[in-house]
């Protein structure tokens, strides 16, 4: 707490050199206090410079991602007001399913610097190295039949994209139902699993996975041809505690709207970012390929595809592969 505080008065004051006394008074503790954390911050990466008379100035952040450094740009409620947080683990959905056993308020987040053992849609592995990537877990509670709750998945993708428009200036697509896409690569994937009884809720847990400073030989084989990261279209390493705070606050914002005005908001706003919508594309589910023109979702998030005999077809599940694009 005491170095969420610390870093927000170097935000108040960017580069200039704030005084011993001034920020002991402001975050009321000791200048020796004061000290440890300053140390403590250059040993996560930050730059900061002392000097005589002047006291400490920020020179450049590192890319931290601990929670004190993005609770700093946190505009939320709940949403990460708690954050469990791993240098290394194997995924942060296992960690949150065991959180949210034991009680966890409704917005917590778990957060990885590197996962081994990602996972993935319909069990397929996500890559996230050391430093590169942003990988979190966040619990919902919400008052919800589980039939509605594909809906959550769908306001996750509109909040990522969102975020990283609002944080990066970059516009992505979304693919049905939950990958978003950049220059036609993957970018985000959005993972979504719910513990409930048959007819309540418990609650969501909502992985998002987001290739964030990766340059192109980060990828493995496998995936290098069909993954990309902000770092490689920006051309900078991108700060992914700010990153992070961004999406919260998005995930916040949207959800609230969700719960007080329902799904068809967030319906809007999925369809204007979608590339799936208005297109032709090939729908592969566990039976058939389906081909036809993809009309739009329902009110469950499900999307329509019309075939070319005319008949529409909803899809539950599927990898969708866009034939022409809109």
């Amino acid at each position: 707490m005491l170095k969420e505080e610390l870093l927000k008065v170097f935000a108040e004051h960017p580069g200039e050199f704030v005084s011993g006394e001034k920020i002991s008074q402001k975050l009321g503790c000791s200048r020796t206090a004061i000290w440890k954390h300053i140390d403590e911050l250059r040993k996560n990466g930050y730059q900061l410079e002392s000097a005589p008379r002047k006291g400490y100035r920020l020179v450049s952040k590192g890319d931290g991602i601990q929670p004190h450094e993005v609770k700093v740009a946190l505009k939320t409620n709940r949403f990460g007001s708690e954050i469990t947080y791993f240098n290394e683990i194997e995924s942060t959905q296992t960690v949150a399913h065991e959180l949210s056993h034991k009680g966890v308020k409704e917005g917590h987040v778990v957060i990885a610097n590197e996962q081994t053992a990602g996972k993935g849609r319909l069990g397929r592995k996500w890559y996230s190295k050391s430093g590169t990537s942003v990988s979190m877990s966040i619990i919902l509670r919400p008052e919800l039949p589980p039939q509605q709750t594909p809906q959550l998945t769908l306001l996750a993708a509109v909040a990522v994209v969102r975020a990283i428009k609002s944080n990066v200036g970059i516009s992505c697509d979304i693919k049905w139902p939950n990958d978003i896409l950049l220059n036609g690569k993957k970018l985000v994937g959005i993972l979504t699993e719910m513990q409930a009884d048959p007819d309540v809720v418990h609650s969501i847990i909502i992985g998002i996975g987001l290739n964030v400073n990766q340059d192109s030989s980060e990828f493995d084989d496998e995936i290098k041809e069909v993954a990309t990261s902000l770092r490689i279209v920006k051309g900078r390493v991108i700060e992914r505690a700010q990153l992070i705070a961004a999406i919260l606050n998005e995930l916040e914002t949207l959800y609230d709207l969700y719960l007080e005005e329902g799904f068809k908001p967030i319906k809007s706003l999925w369809e204007a970012n979608s590339i799936s919508v208005g297109t032709y594309i090939y729908a592969r589910t566990m039976r058939e390929v389906i081909y036809g023109f993809a009309k739009g979702i329902t009110d469950d998030g499900v999307l329509l595809v019309e075939d070319q005999q005319g008949v529409t077809h909803k899809i539950y599940s599927a990898d969708i592969e866009i034939a022409s694009q809109k």
